[in-house]
């Protein structure tokens, strides 16, 4: 149990994974590369595409990171991540995750 602690310590403290980033930054980013498919404000324009607004950033950066490595294969994501640095995730990921997203449960 120890040793799986200590594990999940570093994992966390792994630089790729501690680094934050600037949401201005990943704003810019995003509306060049990425709001074809995932629209300006994170809700998907395209019906295969999923909403990145409100994503926990956690989340996002590891599914950047698979999709540059090609641990996820996706044809387009693969080519769209291709060359994100460390940084680009970091920004990517904070700015979707600043944009608020509600949610009502419809009428009964």
């Amino acid at each position: 149990m120890r040793l799986a602690c200590l594990g999940l310590a570093l994992l966390l403290a792994s630089p790729a994974l501690a680094q934050e980033g600037d949401a201005r930054a990943g704003r810019r980013l995003a509306g060049g590369r990425c709001a074809v498919c995932h629209g300006n404000d994170g809700i998907a324009v395209q019906p295969d595409a999923p909403n990145l607004a409100g994503q926990n950033p956690a989340y996002l950066s590891a599914q950047l990171r698979a999709f540059r490595d090609k641990a996820r294969l996706h044809e387009q994501m693969n080519l769209m991540a291709a060359d994100l640095t460390e940084a680009d995730i970091a920004n990517l990921a904070a700015w979707y995750a600043a944009i608020e997203v509600t949610a009502a449960p419809p009428a009964r």
